[in-house]
């Protein structure tokens, strides 16, 4: 299993890149933000996925550790291959994946090419205990309105209303009050449901 790379980027492109390891170049499916952090020439190294199928053996490479694992897990969620995979870390950070997991944000999952409504509640329901505890320091560094929205949306549940149709009504109204506080969304949405 080759687990890790360090070596001279001689070749880099938005889904692939070359690394040249002591002579050997080996060839590196990467994410999109993989490839925003790679400069051709410099000596790197990434940390790589080995996967062996009956017609090929791939490598894919991430910048960070971090990164990887997200990658792994994703993976081994049912229906999620290593290309759905690499979509997802192309078009979201992977502490974005991990906070729309750890808030079952499936709206933000399904964002993604590829990605439908069962294969992001599978992703949440499968991943959701798996993902390391995200501290409330990074859900407090996301954007306002979903700092709202997750608030008022563990307030609904508390009142006992099923989060699914609490998501539909929060987002009717956000739609229309992008500004709103915890409070007003709460109000509103029960005043709706």
């Amino acid at each position: 299993m080759i687990t890790q790379l360090r070596g001279r980027l001689v070749e880099v492109h938005p889904s692939y890149a070359v690394v040249d390891c002591n002579g050997v170049g080996y060839w590196v499916n990467i994410s999109l933000n993989t490839y925003s952090s790679l400069v051709i020439d410099e000596v790197i190294t990434l940390y790589t996925q080995q996967i062996i199928r009956d017609d090929a053996h791939l490598l894919y490479g991430f910048n960070t550790i971090e990164e990887r694992s997200i990658f792994q897990k994703l993976i081994s969620v049912n229906g999620v291959g290593p290309a759905s995979a690499m979509m997802m870390l192309s078009t979201l950070s992977p502490k974005e994946i991990q906070t729309a997991i750890y808030t079952e944000d499936a709206k933000l999952l399904q964002s993604v090419k590829g990605i439908g409504a069962k294969t992001a509640q599978r992703i949440i329901i499968d991943l959701k205990d798996k993902l390391e505890e995200i501290n409330l320091e990074d859900v407090n560094s996301l954007p306002h309105k979903n700092k709202t929205r997750i608030e008022a949306l563990s307030a609904l549940e508390v009142l006992g209303i099923p989060r699914k149709v609490a998501e539909k009504t929060i987002d009717q109204v956000l739609d229309k009050n992008a500004d709103a506080t915890v409070e007003t969304l709460v109000k509103e949405t029960l005043k709706k449901l």
